[in-house]
């Protein structure tokens, strides 16, 4: 079973498809380290240059939950056609914007090029990869959207110091290229096309769902009557989403398979997780700069050590997995990450940036070996027909959980920094320790959720 071959189709196509997703997760977080030069140079505020992330969250999150869909009713090499190309035209729009709202507009389509993008890739993996490699191939799929968030600062303030924020998107043209190109190539369909209608109501529910809820966290530090009417319609979308689900024949998103138990608290994990990290690269690279004086050149490069151990550890648990089992890789993981929160909390008040550096590769060593396969062995528990709306359910709340973590940190951060009787650094370093406990409780708990979800009989066959 282990001699196992993955068809190099299927290895091409999968690198055809985590391209274009490595190019969705850059994007996002690399644009954060050009806002203040966009600020200068469209003449917009702090609150308007914002939504060049939330307005690409937003959209990503409403359309990865359409991918069951999408997956059922047409076939796989379309749908990876038209996420390159929108992705494309959106990257040569905001390459060349001459206005603000023509850079909300490049990422608006940016956004649906990513939201179909995304689940494409595990689905590929899914389908075409032999059982005995499926957590390999889901840790090389994984580290692409987990490590990105940790490239993608650096890849930022090095291209926006050196060549000026529009190469940003130009640098990632030929990337998208060579990617289209490869999945032309060598995606193929196995699964059969299931023709089914599409809910509208579905639709408008999961719009003011994220609308709202990612309005109102991604404004949560300026609680005021509009934030408070966004969760409001956010939570009233999600009950009118799920009520529409459990009344059609034909839901747009299977929301029974999270009456699974153990699936549901395999997501629940995810969740968590991906609220620690993106908590992590709000919080390092602003204390970096804030607290210890560093330029956000210093503050990229210093978090990027940890990206890499993260890219070399997640296919590493995946064969992990794989051989072993689930329990160690993940429990081992979980553990690791949660010692380096705890050694953050205790020093978070003079960290010095060689210590950030050291405990963010604690963090990232057990972010590798746990995060993809948290969610390849929730997976496991699903049926092959219920497998692509596991993955959409997975894949939505990772997008989620981004707005989420950065948000509430920045909250945290923005309450102490608001105390204008200390210095910006000092109110920055408290700031950063209160958001550090909120985090080590989430991540304790996480490390509760899976201790309990994975039996310990938990080994390959």
């Amino acid at each position: 079973m282990s001699q196992e071959k993955i068809p190099l189709k299927v290895l091409l196509a999968v690198i055809a498809t985590g391209l274009m997703s490595f190019c969705g997760v850059i994007v996002e977080t690399s644009m954060n380290i050009s806002f203040p030069t966009l600020m200068k140079e469209f003449n917009v505020t702090t609150s308007t240059v914002q939504w060049m992330t939330t307005i690409y969250l937003l959209v990503v999150a409403i359309v990865v939950p359409l991918s069951s869909f999408f997956k059922k009713n047409f076939k796989t090499k379309t749908l990876f056609i038209f996420a390159n190309l929108f992705f494309i035209l959106g990257v040569l729009i905001d390459a060349i914007a001459p206005a603000f709202p023509i850079l909300l507009l490049g990422r608006v389509i940016q956004g649906l090029g990513t939201g179909i993008a995304l689940p494409l890739m595990f689905n590929i993996i899914l389908e075409n990869v032999p059982a005995s490699k499926i957590g390999l191939m889901m840790g090389i799929g994984t580290l692409i959207t987990a490590v990105a968030p940790a490239i993608g600062p650096t890849f930022g303030g090095l291209v926006v110091s050196a060549l000026g924020w529009r190469y940003i998107f130009v640098i990632l043209l030929p990337i998208l290229i060579i990617s289209f190109l490869l999945g032309i190539k060598n995606i193929e369909q196995k699964s059969q096309i299931q023709k089914s209608a599409f809910d509208l109501a579905s639709l408008i529910a999961l719009i003011l769902t994220f609308g709202g809820l990612i309005y109102g966290f991604s404004n949560m530090s300026n609680l005021n009557l509009y934030v408070i009417v966004s969760f409001i319609i956010g939570i009233l979308g999600l009950i009118g989403f799920v009520v529409r689900s459990e009344k059609i024949k034909q839901p747009i998103l299977n929301l029974n398979v999270l009456k699974n138990k153990t699936f549901a608290s395999h997501v629940l994990s995810f969740f968590f997780f991906q609220i620690l990290s993106l908590g992590f690269a709000f919080i390092l690279p602003n204390y970096i700069q804030l607290v210890n004086h560093q330029s956000a050149t210093i503050a990229g490069l210093a978090v990027l050590p940890a990206g890499v151990v993260g890219a070399i550890l997640a296919p590493l648990g995946g064969k992990i997995l794989d051989e072993m089992g689930a329990r160690l890789p993940i429990l081992f993981g979980v553990t690791f990450a949660d010692i380096s929160l705890i050694i953050f909390t205790i020093f978070s008040r003079n960290l010095n940036t060689t210590l950030i550096i050291w405990a963010y590769i604690l963090y990232m060593f057990g972010m590798g070996l746990s995060f993809g396969n948290i969610m390849t062995n929730g997976l496991k528990y699903l049926t092959n027909q219920n497998q692509a709306d596991g993955n959409a359910i997975f894949n939505t709340l990772q997008q989620f959980a981004g707005a989420t973590g950065t948000s509430i940190v920045s909250a945290i951060i923005a309450l102490s920094q608001n105390n204008e009787s200390l210095s910006t650094a000092t109110s920055t370093a408290i700031g950063t320790q209160h958001a550090f406990i909120i985090l080590v409780i989430l991540g304790l708990i996480n490390l509760l959720i899976l201790f309990k979800a994975i039996p310990r009989e938990n080994h390959s066959k």
